[in-house]
């Protein structure tokens, strides 16, 4: 479908000018049919698809907004595509324009993935990246992130992280300054004031308020299963269940879950591909739960000589399938960006219909594509219902 293009934004708030070369010009494309160019935050959607008419009904509002900056060739749009090129998930604008000057400065495609996905723990995106955000059941905010260099395949990742606001920066040091690959929990917390970073208080106010509306709701939704008392009605604390019952975890359980990690794949002007993740994980989550973000192929994932990907969504599912390495490979193996795409969220559709994420996908040469599933269903309180099945697809 096509994007819709915008000017560059107005002096004062310009970016720096490209690098040399003649005919070409800054280019902004946000592209989902039906999403005006500033879309609400997740809250606030949430909040409007409530106040819907019919009866009480309400719909459900999903949003997945490929935020692209890219050097658009001298044949305008539909032209061969231009490098570099920045695309990230969501409508975190301001981590695509934070990363593009980064690249303009000389910064290399790593540096941009780290400033990038940075810039939107600094603004705490929509409350699901940084700090403030997804208190796990203990009440407390933990932060996941990697980064990936996709000229010598070296990953440097953090999950679990503890009173520590910048997740990708201490990832960043993971490649730096060892030969591991993760860090997790406590000790990447020490490894992260070894390597400079301040202790600091990741509770806010209003990740507070909503751990304490949690309690008062019973605990509900959790993540249990299997266990005595029964977790759709108590806070436990709870003990395994002798009888194991095999019974489908529904879409209802599911989605209310959801969060809005940015994934970020940036490509240099020489094809370099780089990418990486940060995210505060799922709300309510068990403590120690680390979802697909921080995992290398299925958060994010970078080769220089095929493309990058990313993948945001429904973490416990994803991250059984690898999106994001395997959508690189659809690429290697010549497919367009967008296909890559499709045949990754369709294989994981065939096992897990019900299951919400979204993958983006960008090859060498500056082409990308993105595809969104949802099979939206009644789902819990706000959430609303909306019994149908929608695709959202988008390619330059």
């Amino acid at each position: 479908m096509p994007g819709h293009f915008r000017e560059p934004p107005p002096a004062g708030n310009r970016l720096p000018p490209p690098r040399p070369g003649a005919g070409r010009m800054h280019r902004l494309s946000s592209l989902l049919r039906g999403v005006p160019a500033a879309p609400m935050g997740r809250s606030a959607a949430m909040a409007a698809a409530a106040g819907g008419s019919g009866g009480g009904r309400q719909a459900v509002v999903a949003q997945l907004l490929l935020v692209v900056l890219q050097l658009a060739g001298s044949c305008g749009a539909g032209s061969t595509a231009a490098l570099p090129v920045v695309i990230n998930t969501w409508a975190f604008r301001k981590a695509t324009e934070t990363a593009w000057r980064v690249l303009q400065l000389g910064g290399s495609e790593l540096d941009a993935v780290e400033k990038g996905c940075g810039q939107c723990e600094i603004d705490q995106c929509d409350g699901s990246v940084g700090y403030g955000g997804s208190p796990d059941e203990s009440g407390e905010t933990t932060l996941d992130a990697m980064i990936m260099d996709g000229n010598t395949m070296e990953v440097g990742a953090v999950a679990d992280l503890r009173r520590v606001k910048n997740a990708i920066g201490v990832a960043r040091k993971v490649i730096e300054h060892t030969k591991h690959t993760l860090l997790v929990g406590e000790s990447a917390s020490l490894f992260a004031v070894r390597m400079g970073f301040p202790y600091e208080d990741l509770t806010t106010p209003k990740s507070l308020s909503i751990y304490s509306k949690w309690l008062n709701q019973s605990c509900q939704p959790n993540y249990w299963k299997n266990v005595v008392p029964d977790s759709s009605k108590s806070c436990g604390p709870y003990k395994r269940l002798e009888k194991v019952i095999c019974e489908k975890w529904t879409i209802s359980q599911r989605n209310v879950h959801n969060h809005d990690t940015i994934g970020m794949v940036v490509i240099g002007g020489n094809g370099t591909v780089a990418s990486g993740t940060s995210t505060n994980g799922g709300v309510h989550k068990i403590p120690g739960r680390v979802g697909d973000s921080p995992i290398a192929g299925a958060g994010s994932y970078a080769d220089s000589t095929a493309g990058g990907a990313a993948a945001t969504g429904d973490g416990d599912i994803m991250m059984r399938f690898l999106p994001s390495y395997q959508a690189v490979e659809y690429m290697r193996m010549g497919m367009d960006p967008t296909v890559a795409c499709q045949k990754v969220i369709s294989r994981i559709q065939k096992y897990v219909p019900e299951f919400f994420g979204a993958v983006i996908c960008a090859n060498t040469t500056g082409s990308y594509g993105k595809l969104l599933f949802l099979q939206p269903d009644c789902v819990p309180r706000s959430y609303g219902c909306n019994m149908g099945v929608a695709f959202t697809q988008a390619a330059a």
